[in-house]
């Protein structure tokens, strides 16, 4: 770990990320940039590649996850970047995504309301820099709650669909192999990303996501 962490600070609430800009400061970290949106977080990174990033969930431009989004992106370009989120409140689904990126180390989540001591918040940066991992209880016990077999609650034809899905079939394609109509695959469809708990999102493309629930029961 470099004797000095350099940090890009992702929060779109002018006072909270002024402050912590002088946190950060007062222990020791050198902040590259401060910013207030994905977009901006997304391009900070990297122009600048810092050895940390600590950021907040919700972000604009949609005010949703967008932050926690951007992280996952960036992970998977940068498996080293260590990143540190923040929230209110536990996204499950990203949260997963990026508790299981790169090496699965140099990754917090923490919630903003249990971080009660400035000097311990610090050091938990460094350790997270320094390669560890930094996950709220509250966050473990939310993950722990879900099936451990992604695709547990499919019916056996759900997981044929998702299978040809994950092949690259059109919902045509999948109706003339499995002789039925292109309706019920895409009731199937509509099942299986129900029941993965993929919400209607016009940003995601949501069968990618079935499918990479899919590859991963398959390992």
């Amino acid at each position: 770990m470099p004797s000095v962490i350099r940090v890009v600070l992702a929060e779109d609430e002018v006072l909270l990320r002024e402050g912590l800009v002088g946190l950060l400061t007062r222990f020791g970290f050198a902040v590259d940039a401060a910013v207030g949106s994905a977009p901006e977080l997304l391009d900070a990174v990297r122009t600048h590649r810092p050895d940390l990033l600590v950021t907040d969930i919700r972000m604009p431009p949609q005010h949703r996850d967008d932050g926690l989004r951007a992280a996952v992106t960036l992970r998977a370009e940068r498996p080293d970047l260590a990143v540190v989120v923040l929230s209110q409140h536990v996204q499950s689904g990203y949260a997963a995504a990026l508790l299981d990126s790169g090496d699965g180390n140099r990754v917090g989540y923490l919630l903003k309301d249990r971080v009660a001591d400035v000097a311990e918040f610090a050091a938990t940066l460094r350790r997270v820099a320094a390669g560890g991992t930094a996950v709220d209880p509250d966050v473990v016990r939310h993950l722990l709650r879900r099936p451990r077999d992604p695709l547990g609650a499919l019916s056996p034809r759900e997981r044929e669909v998702l299978g040809l899905v994950a092949e690259g079939h059109s919902n045509a394609a999948i109706a003339a192999r499995l002789h039925v109509t292109e309706a019920a695959v895409g009731k199937h469809v509509g099942n299986i990303l129900a029941k993965l708990g993929l919400p209607p999102d016009e940003d995601t493309n949501r069968r990618v996501l079935a499918v990479l629930a899919w590859l991963r029961a398959a390992r």
